[in-house]
């Protein structure tokens, strides 16, 4: 299936978060109050779709991206935040990596990210980096 480009060819499958059709998102809409700002943010299914369209054009690390990018989706921005915070050197100790990872993993069914994380940990570890508790 040629999906490429997205936008001209399927409009109908492009949603936001909310689950707004790109055909919803106006200015009248957006001044007549239907359209938020949280119906701004892209869904998780139109990333996957773009991951299609990656694998699709060849492009498998920009496909992982999109992939990556999806699985954050469920996660609230200050919490990303925190984690890209914690991620930097000194900032976290191994238990509190630990338990990004897991509940990247668990709770928001992130596995790539919460690898990342862990792949993290492990490098933290070796150039002692993490924060002494």
């Amino acid at each position: 299936m040629d999906l490429y480009p997205l936008i001209e060819k399927y409009p109908e499958l492009i949603a936001s978060k909310t689950g707004k059709k790109l055909g919803d998102i106006s200015l009248e809409n957006i001044i007549n109050g239907s359209i938020t700002i949280d119906d701004l943010s892209i869904s998780k299914g139109t990333l996957m779709l773009q991951a299609k369209v990656a694998l699709e054009d060849g492009k498998p690390q920009l496909a992982e991206n999109f992939v990556r990018a999806a699985e954050l989706i469920a996660v609230p921005d200050d919490e990303i935040l925190s984690i890209y915070n914690s991620l930097r050197p000194y900032r976290a100790t191994e238990k509190e990596l630990e338990a990004i990872a897991d509940k990247l993993e668990n709770i928001y069914n992130a596995p790539i990210c919460a690898g990342f994380v862990r792949e993290t940990l492990e490098v933290h570890k070796k150039r002692d980096i993490l924060r002494k508790e």
